[in-house]
């Protein structure tokens, strides 16, 4: 009996200071949201959104930290080592959580075993963009000129990698057309090069392209997902485009490195839905900028994983794309 009750006692003095530490959280210090990919494109728009939302929630700061490259790659190489105490979040994609598993050969990081999720989002479409001054006013015609000049046409992305980068070689393959990929370090200087018809096209979020599109600097010629979308209802589908099989759908997502406690990731689940749920959110991620709001758990987003990153490395396949 003594050396059962020895034995509580040290069990209880070990467990006191973590158990003590635990219960500090989130009161330590600042959490980090860091965001794999340069400001304001639909990442970032989402990280700061719900970051403005949880540091109220939590009564602690929320600090973005913006670490853009490799389709984010560098940011989630970075959560994936950060300690798993509540205070690294992460901004994931389609592209760090799925397509960059067969991608890239020699990932840094494990998009399921180096992650505990924590939110899904939002699914966004993408949209087909061009320079206004292209000359061209819809898919057929993008698809006459680039089979005219293939040797002379571009396609930019947000980076090797991004569902914006498969998305251009999904086109190229269905059109059968050889393209080149011009990968960037984030969406907004990709689509201020395709303004200045430095590329010919891209595909990217309607999140990002906003602004450019209602300034003018960007042509909308197609949305990739299977049916309109409510913000643009005049833009026709790839599909009703004449391109036969071109259906995608880019989402968001939020994660913490994995051990991340359960305690800490259920809270944050619960105040992130609760933000996601609140009408100024609705209205700036859902009306204003295309996003359809789901607001699902950690049990949702892993099922999703599950079914996402082997969809993605059949098309990775198909397509032949790859990244170092």
């Amino acid at each position: 009996m003594k050396r059962r009750q020895a034995l509580t006692c040290i069990a209880a003095s070990i467990a006191a200071p973590a158990f003590a530490q635990g219960s500090e959280w989130p009161a330590a210090k600042p959490i980090t949201y860091v965001v794999p990919f340069t400001p304001g494109g639909s990442t970032d728009v989402v990280g700061r959104t719900v970051a403005e939302k949880l540091a109220a929630a939590l009564k602690q700061s929320v600090v973005i930290d913006n670490r853009p490259g490799q389709g984010g790659g560098i940011g989630a190489s970075y959560v994936a080592k950060a300690p798993a105490d509540g205070y690294t979040l992460f901004g994931g994609t389609i592209s760090t959580h799925a397509i960059n598993a067969s991608l890239y050969k020699n990932l840094s990081y494990d998009p399921v075993k180096d992650f505990e999720p924590v939110a899904l989002v939002a699914f966004l479409p993408n949209v087909l963009l061009v320079d206004p001054n292209l000359g061209v006013n819809n898919v057929q015609d993008l698809i006459a000129l680039l089979k005219r000049e293939p040797n002379r046409r571009t396609f930019a992305s947000s980076g090797n990698g991004t569902s914006t980068h498969l998305a251009g070689e999904m086109f190229a393959d269905l059109i059968g057309v050889p393209l080149t990929h011009v990968p960037y370090k984030g969406t907004p200087p990709a689509m201020v090069d395709v303004a200045a018809g430095q590329v010919t096209f891209m595909f990217d979020q309607m999140t990002a392209a906003l602004p450019l599109l209602q300034g003018g600097k960007l042509k909308l010629l197609a949305v990739t997902t299977g049916k309109r979308m409510a913000l643009s209802p005049n833009t026709p589908t790839m599909i009703e485009s004449g391109v036969p099989g071109f259906e995608m759908s880019s989402w968001q997502a939020i994660y913490a490195p994995k051990g991340t406690p359960r305690p800490i990731v259920q809270r944050l689940s619960q105040e992130i839905a609760r933000a996601l749920k609140q009408p100024d959110v609705q209205d700036k991620l859902g009306r204003q900028m295309g996003m359809e709001i789901v607001a699902g758990g950690p049990e949702e987003l892993a099922a999703l994983m599950a079914r996402e990153i082997p969809r993605w490395a059949a098309l990775v396949r198909k397509s032949g794309a790859s990244a170092n």
